[in-house]
């Protein structure tokens, strides 16, 4: 296998030491990038906690509904288990309807999001 020359390796070092700070600048320039997509994400996942809660909470304030509890009864307990929820119900045919909304914390503040679950269950304590 032939050695390079003196020159050969001179030309080499000049090249390697040049482009030594790029990779350092690329992932400085990058770092921004990926923290953004990290944090969407990490609030994607805070949102659909919260909307899972929030209609799990709305179905159990439309059962209450449905066995004759109060709006007001009914509102306490959706915002028992999701702080800041509210409640609000329409009673269509034979039917009780919850609406339950919050405005999340955090990033959903920022992007203007508000949540909303809707669940029925039988009227007149059917």
């Amino acid at each position: 296998m032939p050695s390079a020359t003196p020159a050969e390796q001179r030309t080499h070092e000049k090249r390697t030491s040049s482009q030594r700070g790029s990779v350092t600048a690329e992932f400085v320039a990058v770092m921004p990038a990926v923290l953004m997509v990290l944090l969407i994400c990490l609030a994607s996942l805070q949102m659909a906690a919260h909307q899972l809660r929030l209609q799990d909470a709305t179905s159990d304030a439309a059962r209450a509904l449905g066995r004759g509890e109060s709006l007001a009864q009914a509102g306490g307990r959706l915002a028992l288990a999701v702080p800041g929820a509210s409640l609000s119900a329409n009673y269509p045919v034979d039917l009780v309807c919850a609406v339950g909304s919050i405005r999340p914390s955090g990033l959903g503040v920022l992007m203007g999001i508000t949540l909303r679950a809707r669940s029925c269950a039988m009227g007149d304590g059917l």
